[in-house]
C-alpha cells in the first residue's frame, strides 16, 4: 500500500465519522420540528437553519463531504466507498448511546460491517489499485438512471425507508459525478450535476428524518450511497480487483460491509411516530370551539338553562361571528331564564 492510498483511506474514514455523526445530529433535530414540506420550501429551510443543533450537524456534514472529495483525489472510488460504508456502525453506536436499544439484527450488522473493514484492510496488503477517470457519457447515463430509480423508490417504497433509499441513490450519483469532476479540465462540467444530486438527496433525507428512525433513513441512505459507487468503480472507472486470495478477500470485504448495512437498515422497528406529525405544532393549535361547547355542555347536563345558552351560541356561530350586542342579549336571556326558574321554585315552596 502506498502512502497516497493510505492517506486517501484515512481521509475516507474521517469523512465517514463526520457524515454519520452529522446524520445522527440532524435526525434528532428534525424529529422535534414541525413537519417539513416541499410545498413550503422557505418555511422549511427557515425551520432547519434556525435550529442550532441541526446547523451544527449540517456544518459537520459539509466538512465530512470535503474530506470525502479529498479522499477521492488520492484513492480509487470503490475503496473509498468500502471504508465509508463502515460509518454505519458508528451511526448505530450513536443511536444506542442516545438511549435506543438495538436489536440482535442491528448488533449483528455492526459486527459484520466492522469485520468487512478488517477484511478490506487485509486485502490491501502489498497491492495498489488503479483505475481511470471513466467516460463522460457513461457517467452521464449513470446519473440519469439514478434519478429515475430515486423517483421510483419514493413512490414504490414510501415512508422514511423510501426517502432514505432515494437519498442514497442520489448521493451515490453525486459521488460518481464527483469522481469524474476531480479529474479537472472539461470534466468540471459535472460540478453542477454534483450539486444538483446532493441537493435533491438533502431534501429526501430531511423529509425522511420525520417519517422514520435514524437507521431506517440514514442507514438505508448509507447502504446505497456506498454500495452503488463500489459497483460504479468497477463498471465505469475500470477499478479492478486483485487476483488470487487477495481478490477473494476484497470481494468478501465488499459483501460484508454491504450485508452489515442491510442488517442495520432492516433492523428498524417500523416508522417513527413523527410520521403522523402535521405541519402545525400541537401546542400551537387552537381548541375547537364546538368541542369546547360539547365538553361544557356535558358538565351541565342537569341545567337546562346552560344547554339553551350553549345551543344559542352554536346557532350564532353557525351564522357568523358573534358581535358584542348579540353576546350581551344571550347572557341577559340566560339571567332571565334563571330568575324565572328561581321564582317558580319559590312558589312551589310556598304551596
Amino acid at each position: 500500500m502506498t502512502f497516497r492510498l493510505a492517506g486517501g483511506l484515512l481521509l475516507a474514514l474521517s469523512s465517514a465519522g463526520a457524515l454519520n455523526w452529522s446524520f445522527f445530529a440532524q435526525h434528532g433535530a428534525v424529529a422535534s420540528l414541525p413537519r417539513l414540506s416541499v410545498r413550503r420550501p422557505l418555511r422549511s429551510l427557515h425551520l432547519l437553519f434556525s435550529n442550532r443543533r441541526w446547523l451544527v450537524g449540517f456544518a459537520t456534514g459539509i466538512g465530512g463531504w470535503a474530506l470525502y472529495v479529498a479522499a477521492l483525489a488520492l484513492a480509487p472510488l470503490s475503496l473509498v466507498q468500502a471504508v465509508s460504508a463502515g460509518g454505519i456502525g458508528l451511526l448505530a453506536l450513536l443511536v444506542w448511546l442516545g438511549g435506543v436499544a438495538l436489536t440482535r439484527r442491528e448488533l449483528a450488522g455492526v459486527a459484520i460491517a466492522v469485520a468487512g473493514l478488517a477484511l478490506l484492510g487485509a486485502s490491501l496488503a502489498g497491492h495498489s489499485t488503479g483505475g481511470t477517470n471513466g467516460s463522460p457519457w457513461t457517467v452521464a447515463v449513470w446519473v440519469a438512471v439514478s434519478l429515475a430509480v430515486a423517483a421510483l423508490a419514493v413512490r414504490a417504497v414510501g415512508g422514511g425507508a423510501g426517502l432514505g433509499a432515494a437519498a442514497g441513490v442520489l448521493y451515490a450519483a453525486g459521488d460518481v459525478a464527483t469522481k469524474a469532476a476531480v479529474a479537472g479540465g472539461g470534466r468540471l462540467a459535472f460540478v453542477p450535476v454534483v450539486l444538483a444530486c446532493h441537493g435533491l438527496a438533502f431534501v429526501c433525507l430531511q423529509l425522511g428524518f420525520q417519517r422514520g428512525g435514524a437507521l431506517s433513513t440514514a442507514g438505508v441512505a448509507t447502504l446505497f450511497t456506498n454500495a452503488l459507487p463500489i459497483a460504479a468503480g468497477t463498471a465505469l472507472f475500470a477499478e479492478g480487483v486483485p487476483s488470487g486470495a487477495l481478490g477473494a478477500l476484497r470481494v468478501l470485504a465488499f459483501a460484508a460491509v454491504v450485508a452489515g448495512a442491510v442488517a442495520l437498515s432492516r433492523g428498524e422497528r417500523g416508522l417513527d411516530p413523527l410520521a403522523e406529525r402535521t405541519e402545525e405544532p400541537e401546542r400551537a393549535r387552537v381548541p375547537d370551539p364546538e368541542q369546547g361547547d360539547e365538553e361544557q355542555a356535558s358538565g351541565h347536563r342537569q341545567h337546562p338553562t346552560w344547554e339553551a345558552v350553549h345551543a344559542h351560541d352554536r346557532h350564532l356561530r353557525g351564522k357568523g361571528p358573534i358581535d358584542g350586542g348579540a353576546e350581551e342579549r344571550v347572557h341577559r336571556h340566560a339571567r332571565g331564564v334563571g330568575l324565572e326558574a328561581q321564582q317558580e321554585d319559590a312558589v312551589v315552596g310556598d304551596r
